[in-house]
């Protein structure tokens, strides 16, 4: 692709090579370099040049010849005759996410005079937005961190992810890493236990950390299980066993001075986003070459082989925990006063969420961090390096992060903190943090969310409520897979599963939980019934259960079977793929059995439910607790809405709201549910939302409405095709003896039949206490009509005209009827464009001569009235 045998036109110009730390992005480019230049023939020369970011921190300013001829042929030589031939000339940026430069300089006075002397930041940003050398391949490597940035900088790159090893290669590096098979392959699964491990193991330099870790454990025969809970564990007893004491001996020392040094320079290195370290680094931080030498004997550090007297870690992983190290180990000040920590922040920056956004290196910093909290891993050090370590940073975090009711300050939030909890491992860390924690959200997006999750949930001793989502991937078992794959998936899915059974076992062992949502989810056969396994459980005391768009469709039939003599629960959604025959056969068993205590019953979506409505009904008149039903969006037949009606007027029929929106129903519809509301004396709230009634429709429920035996309070018909002949048959049913208090018209273009709204507001036998006009085409023509019905209703308490063209005028004139009238009014919901001196003057009058009132001008509105919801 990059090959200078292709015509120009054909390979990108520029390539970016993105990835984390480790996975050979410099060895890709390297590689490329090499290739580029392989064919040596002067009349075909190729020119390929090496610039590492690392470096380049450390040069003073120069020309771009000067920059170019350390790792290339001299600029000063034959120069022009390599720019004229700038298409053969391949430019190598390495690791530009540690180029250390102040921010905007890349952009800042480019330079296209290959002669003039200019700084390093000049010069690069001059070749990156193609300044200099127009027509040469640029490639490109950086770690992701810094990809938004550098795309800003580029015109049209190629951009391609690193993804080192891949899952087969890490096992083969471990099977040729061990002499015996069986160890190999151990060492591999618990690698691939802990998901952030495995993921790390991306990079060669950590498949070989743990290796040499757990290779050495078996070898002393050692559990090395443990050692891969977190990876906190893994890189401490790497660290540790490096230096282990002699039986019985103490600890060496003279590592303590080496130590102290070795996390002073990693902790200025991440802090600084560098890995290489010069003599220079050294003298600032008062770091002595002698330090490192056990440090360099053990590969843990590393001296540079292309920059002489430069040091780098291992792998960034390395540098990350020595630099949380630093943090807790107790270091001396010195005699002078002066510290050398140089450009590391304290624990309070560093945990702040502004720095680790900037600097994403600092995140895993804190993360290991909090696994050295726990003390026996901190006793391990001391004992391995012969220095103290203070515990009294635990205490600061505690007291500046969890103080308080919210343990989720603006510095961290909910995932952050359940990662740091679980390196932690510490239990009574756990609850002390997650004591204030009532509620909590979950959007479980791999196994690694679902093994952090799992820990802290089980010490959450307050927790009231939980709503999870859980991505497609984490269980595999209704996936279709190859027979290769299925023993791979099978240990996936074993276990995910076994993660699964103990974060559901919060729902048994918690007696305060009673709220449990599962939305948009992703799971399995097993999961569904580990879960379900839970709430049958007598000390499960869940009330409410939320059960949205969850797959497989069969999971919802194990629910309601879970659900049958769940006494604590009221309340009950059950929305998304909401048609299956047995689901229903099994939600009417629950209707009926006698410990059935819901009160709540939504059941979203459903389709082809004529056949099964017979049992449904029979199970709503042998139930005594259920008073709200909620069919939204389902698809009701004529035929269904029928035999809704026959349930509605039966004696034993105890429900008090009923909501039918989006289902859909028509005028032919209304007749059938008007002589329903005839009989029935027990419902009072009933919500038609999005269902194309019409005039017609209306007619016919208001003369059900008009009766004295109905008792609808609450009739809510947004967006139900209504016009101004809709409007005089409610206004005579306003002005009747209706029992109706609450109205809801939203969506509905009456604004030529307010008028007789209006006058039936007027009436003083009109029962209204709140009228929703939201979105009715209501312009200032209509408002002297409402102004009118304002002053001579006493009733009245809430008017909404969100979303209306009431102009200035039309606002003014509702605002003089208000100022003069003393009413019942407490909320005037309307949308207000501007806010001139004559309408704030008037807007504070109002409020003055009305206290009680709220005005809210802001049209924020998108949804129907919250009060029909209220309470469920």
């Amino acid at each position: 692709m990059l090959m200078p045998s292709k015509p120009a036109q054909l390979r990108p110009l520029t390539v970016v090579l993105h990835g984390p730390a480790g996975v050979g992005k410099t060895t890709l480019a390297k590689k490329w370099m090499l290739d580029w230049t392989r064919d040596n023939l002067p009349e075909t020369l190729n020119s390929a040049f090496f610039l590492s970011c690392k470096e380049l921190n450390h040069k003073g300013p120069c020309t771009f010849a000067e920059l170019m001829s350390k790792n290339g042929p001299d600029f000063q030589g034959p120069g022009p005759e390599i720019l004229a031939q700038e298409q053969k000339v391949l430019l190598i940026i390495d690791g530009f996410d540690e180029l250390r430069v102040p921010s905007g300089s890349l952009i800042h006075d480019i330079c296209g005079d290959w002669k003039k002397q200019k700084a390093v930041p000049v010069l690069l940003g001059s070749l990156l937005k193609r300044k200099m050398l127009p027509k040469a391949t640029l490639l490109i490597t950086t770690r992701p961190g810094a990809l938004r940035e550098l795309r800003l900088l580029l015109a049209r790159p190629l951009v391609i992810e690193i993804e080192g090893f891949l899952e087969q290669d890490r096992r083969e590096y471990f099977l040729k890493h061990f002499e015996k098979e069986d160890q190999a392959l151990r060492a591999f699964h618990l690698m691939k236990s802990n998901p952030a491990l495995f993921d790390m193991g991306s990079a060669p330099a950590v498949c070989w950390v743990v290796c040499t870790c757990l290779k050495l454990q078996m070898e002393n025969g050692e559990d090395p299980a443990p050692t891969c809970q977190t990876t906190t564990s893994l890189f401490l007893r790497f660290l540790c066993s490096q230096f282990t004491p002699a039986p019985g001996g103490c600890p060496s020392q003279y590592l303590v001075a080496p130590v102290k040094a070795l996390c002073v320079l990693a902790a200025e290195g991440v802090w600084t986003q560098t890995s290489v370290f010069d003599g220079e680094d050294l003298v600032r931080l008062r770091v002595e070459e002698s330090d490192l030498s056990p440090f360099l004997d053990k590969n843990i550090l590393q001296k540079g082989r292309d920059c002489g007297g430069c040091y780098s870690f291992i792998h960034l992983s390395v540098q990350q925990f020595l630099a949380a190290m630093f943090y807790i180990l107790d270091s001396e000040e010195e005699e002078d006063g002066e510290s050398h920590s140089g450009d590391i922040g304290d624990i309070q920056k560093l945990l702040s969420k502004e720095e680790r956004l900037k600097n994403p290196n600092l995140t895993h910093v804190v993360y290991f961090l909090f696994g050295l909290l726990k003390e026996k891993r901190a006793r391990e050090l001391e004992t391995t390096f012969g220095c103290r370590v203070s515990m009294e940073v635990k205490q600061e975090i505690l007291k500046s992060q969890f103080g308080g009711n919210n343990p989720f300050s603006s510095m961290m939030d909910m995932k952050e903190v359940m990662y740091c909890l679980y390196e932690s491992q510490e239990q009574q860390l756990v609850k002390d943090v997650m004591v204030h924690v009532k509620e909590m959200s979950l959007h479980l997006k791999n196994k690694m969310d679902l093994v952090y999750s799992s820990f802290c949930l089980k010490h959450c001793q307050n927790l009231q409520k939980i709503s999870l989502k859980v991505d497609e991937g984490i269980f595999v078992e209704n996936d279709t897979a190859s027979e290769s794959d299925c023993i791979e998936r099978s240990q996936h899915d074993h276990h995910a599963l076994c993660v699964w059974t103990d974060l559901c076992s919060v729902f048994s062992s918690n007696n305060k939980l009673s709220f449990l949502g599962v939305g948009q989810s992703f799971l399995s056969h097993s999961s569904v019934r580990i879960l379900c396994e839970q709430i049958t459980r007598v000390t499960c005391h869940l009330q409410k259960v939320v059960i949205k768009s969850v797959s497989p469709p069969e999971s919802y039939q194990d629910f309601c079977l879970a659900f049958i003599g769940k006494k604590t629960l009221t309340h009950l959604t059950l929305d998304g793929n909401v048609h299956s025959e047995k689901m229903l056969l099994l939600l009417c068993e629950t209707l009926k059995h006698s410990r059935c205590n819901l009160q709540y019953l939504r059941l979203g979506s459903c389709s082809n439910i004529t056949q099964q409505w017979n049992d449904f009904s029979l199970a709503l008149t042998i139930n005594q607790s259920l008073k709200c039903l909620d069919l939204m969006a389902s698809e009701l037949l004529d035929e269904d809405v029928k035999l809704l009606c026959i349930t509605l007027r039966h004696p034993k029929c105890f429900l008090q709201r009923l909501s039918l929106e989006n289902c859909p129903l028509t005028e032919s519809c209304c007749k059938e549910l008007s002589s329903a509301l005839i009989v029935n004396q027990k419902l009072t709230h009933l919500c038609l939302v999005k269902n194309n009634l019409g005039d017609g429709g209306v007619k016919l429920l208001c003369e059900g409405l008009s009766y004295p035996e109905c008792q609808i309070q609450t009739l809510v018909l947004w967006h139900c095709n209504i016009t101004r002949h809709g409007c005089t048959h409610i206004s005579k049913l306003l002005q009747g003896d209706s029992s109706l208090t609450h109205l809801d018209l939203g969506l509905n273009p009456i604004a030529t039949g307010l008028w007789f709204l209006c006058d039936a507001l007027k009436k003083p036998n009109c029962n209204l206490k709140y009228l929703g006009l939201f979105g009715c085409s209501i312009t200032s023509f209509c408002c002297q009509d409402l102004a009118s019905a304002l002053t001579n209703n006493q009733r009245l308490e809430t008017l909404d005209l969100g979303h209306n063209l009431l102009g200035k005028s039309g606002i003014m004139v509702l605002f003089e009827a208000l100022k003069q009238n003393n009413g019942h009014l407490k909320i005037l919901r309307l949308k207000m464009d501007e806010f001139g001196v004559e309408i704030q003057k008037l807007l504070k009058e109002v409020k003055d001569s009305n206290p009680k009132l709220t005005i809210n001008c802001e049209d924020s509105r998108t949804s129907r009235s919250s009060y029909y919801d209220s309470g469920y």
